[in-house]
């Protein structure tokens, strides 16, 4: 609006300006046309004017005020000097719609305009003439003289040079532009201001979303105005009842998993059970680990905090040079500080968790992790120097109800656990050859919401 309004404005105050200052200049020219007409005289038809005339400026040459009689039809023409006072004019006759009878001294050296309005008697005229390359206002005023009954009809035209109009214009136009451009950065200046203050709790709501969504805190703790606060209760209600459902969606798990457990290692430890009863009852505890596991995962149906990656992959990898320092592995990261995963911690730590200590497993010296954020996608890469996974086998893995520990060491049952999680967070795995330490690469994608 301000963009809108500001330009409206100026070109009106302008359009004004303008306007009021050409009125002036006509009521001047006008009040020269009366003093001008109260000195003529018409005198057996002809037409007698002073010497000088009291406005001094039509008596100095190219004073830039002029005046100008002229008359229609068989006119009386005067191209000599001034006339003397009370002496007759012996004109010449000729036949031209618009002669001149008569110019003031200030005409002189200078041709005289042939462009000149003829108002109807009784009339006037207001216009701009061209004199000398040059933009003059002309007042036109037409009168009629009555001598012995007959009439001597005349135009009187006063005119004046714009120049000094235009420089008024001028200098109105850049003072009013100059202070409007002023006026428009104040009011900007302020609005933005404004704005900063009003919007400031907003501001505050989405970096304390943020900050929920990161895991940072769990819920809205800053005071906010009447408008958002019933909004932002009923946002601390909402994580409130879902970090209680989710624990005790866990806890009920793991009691499930607990009793589950109990009666299947009681029954392992009976003596008459056949060696096949053993191994159903042994692939039955791990088929229970499996699913429970799974059910365990936050994925779609938790709040998506924020996890950084690079503390997850820390704790790891100090854990991981503690079981495999044996083998003497040197562990190489490349994680950006950007890398936030939207999920579940724990669903994190068993997803990566799984995939080093494969990855560890089938290493001979080195292991290589990287997570970085792709456009709207995090991805995080795990490789190693080992023997790698053949290509048929790598479409093979990923293949729901295939069992991963059928291949070979190294990646086992966890990385069933691992397709499962990255599944039910709608992300990616796949699987491929390293091209820098030519083992087993995976490949993890999780959008970024």
């Amino acid at each position: 609006m301000l963009l809108v309004l500001i330009p409206v404005v100026g070109i009106t105050l302008n359009s004004a300006f303008d306007q009021q200052l050409k009125i002036a200049i006509q009521n001047e020219l006008k009040a020269y046309s009366y003093s001008i007409l109260g000195v003529a005289e018409v005198v057996d038809n002809q037409l007698l004017m002073p010497e000088q005339l009291l406005e001094n400026q039509f008596n100095v040459i190219q004073s830039g005020l002029y005046a100008l009689i002229t008359t229609k039809g068989l006119a009386e023409k005067y191209s000599g000097a001034q006339p003397a006072s009370s002496t007759k004019v012996e004109p010449e006759l000729e036949e031209s719609p618009n002669s001149a009878l008569w110019q003031s001294r200030s005409f002189l050296s200078i041709t005289l305009p042939k462009d000149l309005s003829s108002p109807l008697i009784g009339q006037s005229s207001f216009s701009e003439v061209i004199i000398e390359n040059k933009a003059h206002l002309a007042y036109s005023f037409s009168a009629s003289f009555s001598v012995n009954q007959q009439d001597f009809p005349i135009t009187l035209h006063v005119i004046k040079e714009q120049s000094e109009y235009l420089i008024l214009v001028n200098e109105f136009k850049q003072k009013v532009w100059t202070w409007l451009l002023i006026l428009l950065c104040i009011f900007i200046l302020v609005q933005i201001v404004w704005l900063a203050w009003t919007l400031k709790p907003l501001t505050k709501l989405s970096d304390e979303l943020t900050a929920v969504e990161q895991g940072k805190q769990t819920l809205l703790t800053a005071n906010y105005p009447q408008e958002l606060e019933q909004v932002t209760k009923q946002l601390n209600v909402l994580l409130h009842t879902e970090q209680q459902q989710r624990k005790r969606y866990r806890n009920a798990l793991a009691d499930l998993a607990h009793s589950l457990k109990t009666p299947l290692a009681v029954m392992q430890t009976q003596a008459e059970l056949s060696t096949e009863s053993l191994d159903q009852l042994h692939l039955m505890n791990n088929m229970i680990e499996h699913q429970l596991k799974r059910a365990q995962s936050a994925g779609e149906s938790s709040w998506h905090l924020g996890i950084a990656v690079d503390a997850v992959v820390d704790k790891l990898l100090k854990t991981l040079a503690k079981i495999y320092h044996s083998k003497q592995l040197s562990f190489s990261c490349d994680i950006s500080p950007s890398a936030i995963f939207k999920g579940d911690e724990a669903d994190l730590m068993e997803i990566l968790g799984n995939l080093l200590d494969n990855a560890c497993k089938a290493a001979n010296q080195k292991v290589i992790i990287s997570a970085k954020c792709l456009g709207k996608k995090l991805v995080i890469t795990i490789e190693d120097d080992g023997e790698g996974i053949d290509a048929a086998q790598q479409d093979d893995i990923l293949l729901r109800g295939v069992r991963a520990d059928t291949y070979q060491k190294g990646h086992g049952i966890g990385l069933a656990i691992v397709r499962d999680l990255v599944a039910s967070y709608q992300g990616g795995l796949a699987i491929e050859r390293s091209k820098q330490l030519h083992g087993a690469l995976f490949i993890l994608t999780f959008a970024i919401l």
